[in-house]
């Protein structure tokens, strides 16, 4: 996977901390008096926020990372504007998950190639034998593009993450090789961490109770059921007989609570709790979990490391289960950056 570089010189600013600390570094740069003109960095787009945080990660100052859409968006269902358009032309590389996730988005990702050099992150870098595949006539691209629940397998993307980033930054290279062996590292921990966090809940009360099924990746890797009202794409309704289907699951099992998420209206979840509750069975609303898009910019929340984090704590916690401490690699990372453990 070898990139050209842009010959265009604008740059975009990076995402979080170490973004604003590359635009102060640059502005200090073509600022200093006596110097020759400091040559701009090669800019990125993401098109979610969970690989431009991973991204962010490994560039530092060397790469300006920008994610396109922000917290509470709905890549399925999102629609791009004409100035994520020329956002996107502008930059010196694309990255998006792939797997058809990005929805409309798609198109405009097509009529790019040959202009901006672009890499579909997913299917880069993890192996078909580990996707989980989709019903054609659920999710047309077949494949199930929601990898980043499973941190075992988002951390394969960081190995064509760094790779994309030095062919950008060559400079880098050995930098950006660094700072991935080190986030690799500390994926793992928060890999078993989450996997040791689901085995305390009770068995019985190990169902993943949500509104659309993007946490299927999550179940498989950690050891809970997934219970889905709507498919994969958010596109469409939920039907009556799928909200009967989900109610008669949670009923049947005594599951104690199910989620809403944050890109989504929580009415499908309220018209389980209902359609449950006609059963017999009074479940209640664990809390909101992030599925398609991270946090608020700027929070734990807002980073891949701390998005699993607060999924797994309120799963965890909802179903009955003791959340463990987060392992030494993981809080020192949380702690480096000035956000809370706890």
């Amino acid at each position: 996977m070898r990139f050209e570089m842009a010959e265009k010189p604008g740059f975009m600013v990076g995402s979080g901390k170490r973004g604003a600390a590359a635009v102060l570094a640059l502005g200090l740069a073509f600022a200093a008096p006596g110097q020759g003109a400091a040559q701009p960095v090669p800019s990125v787009v993401a098109t979610v926020g969970m690989i431009a945080d991973v991204a962010a990660s490994l560039a530092g100052e060397c790469v300006a990372v920008q994610a396109m859409m922000g917290p509470g968006t709905d890549p399925h269902l999102y629609r791009p504007t004409s100035r994520d358009v020329r956002m996107m032309r502008e930059a010196d590389a694309i990255f998006h998950v792939g797997f058809g996730l990005e929805g409309a988005l798609g198109d405009v990702l097509d009529g790019l190639q040959g202009r901006v050099t672009t890499l579909a992150v997913a299917p880069a870098a993890v192996p078909e034998a580990e996707l989980l595949r989709a019903d054609p006539e659920d999710f047309a691209y077949g494949v199930d593009p929601h990898l980043w629940m499973d941190v075992r397998l988002w951390s394969m993307t960081v190995a064509a993450l760094s790779e994309a980033l030095s062919d950008l930054a060559p400079d880098c290279a050995d930098e950006i090789a660094a700072a991935a062996e080190d986030y690799r590292a500390r994926l793992a921990a928060l890999h078993a961490w989450v996997g040791d966090s689901i085995a305390t809940i009770p068995e019985g009360h190990r169902a993943l109770v949500t509104a659309h099924d993007a946490f299927a990746y999550y179940a498989r890797a950690y050891g809970i059921d997934e219970v889905a009202i709507q498919g994969l794409s958010t596109e469409s309704e939920a039907s009556i007989a799928d909200i009967r289907e989900a109610a008669e699951a949670v009923a049947t099992r005594g599951v104690p609570a199910v989620f809403i998420e944050t890109t989504i209206n929580p009415r499908t979840i309220e018209a389980l709790l209902d359609a449950v509750r006609n059963r017999g069975h009074a479940a209640r609303i664990g809390g909101a979990l992030y599925s398609d898009a991270m946090g608020d910019t700027g929070t734990r929340d807002g980073t891949y490391i701390g998005m699993i984090i607060a999924n797994t704590r309120t799963i965890t916690a909802a179903l009955g289960g003791t959340v463990p401490d987060l392992p030494a690699p993981v809080a020192q990372w949380l702690e480096a950056r000035g956000f809370a453990i706890d």
